[in-house]
């Protein structure tokens, strides 16, 4: 079973995802680390390919195409990245959220900045996504009717999420089971 967990800048996706697959025996796939990887084979810094990537649309179709090729590989996986649920074919499409104010919060403590700074930064980052993703794939990012799942983090914590998405899990094959039987 493949899982896609999606969801905007902090979010959560990242550490529910890593709990998840480390639950599930999965293998975890990460738009991120597709992304540093990317950084790496450009003998480039993050900063420095960031800042390439900015102006070259041709990386984040690398970033989402090698991501699916990735997940592809797998019969099950956990695949994280804001465009996992668009991008890969999955058996369960999750979108976590939080309140706009939790976000800010939990980033200006992983990032060590000014809550202001995160704030102002985080706007105009999802400001440009929006519109980068709308442009080069036609998705409109707030659209939320592939996900089979929501979950707000600002009310549950990752290992909450993770119990709920494993209860999905359980429930999806049940279904196949009794879709299975049906046909015998």
């Amino acid at each position: 079973m493949r899982i896609t967990i999606s969801g905007p800048p902090g979010s959560g996706t990242t550490t529910v995802a890593r709990k998840l697959a480390e639950k599930l025996g999965f293998p975890m796939i990460s738009a991120g680390e597709v992304f540093r990887r990317l950084a790496r084979e450009h003998g480039m810094s993050l900063e420095e390919f960031s800042r390439y990537a900015e102006n070259n649309p041709d990386i984040d179709n690398l970033v989402d195409q090698r991501q699916k090729e990735e997940a592809m590989k797998h019969e099950n996986a956990v695949v994280e990245g804001r465009l996992s649920g668009w991008m890969v074919p999955a058996e369960l499409k999750v979108w976590i959220y939080a309140d706009e104010e939790v976000r800010y919060q939990r980033i200006a403590r992983r990032e060590k900045k000014p809550l202001e700074v995160v704030k102002e930064e985080t706007k105009l980052r999802e400001e440009i996504e929006k519109r980068r993703y709308l442009k080069i794939y036609g998705i409109d990012i707030e659209d939320k009717r592939l996900y089979h799942l929501m979950i707000n983090s600002g009310r549950f914590n990752a290992e909450q999420i993770v119990e709920i998405i494993l209860r999905a899990v359980e429930l999806i094959g049940d279904e196949k089971q009794d879709n299975s039987k049906e046909k015998l």
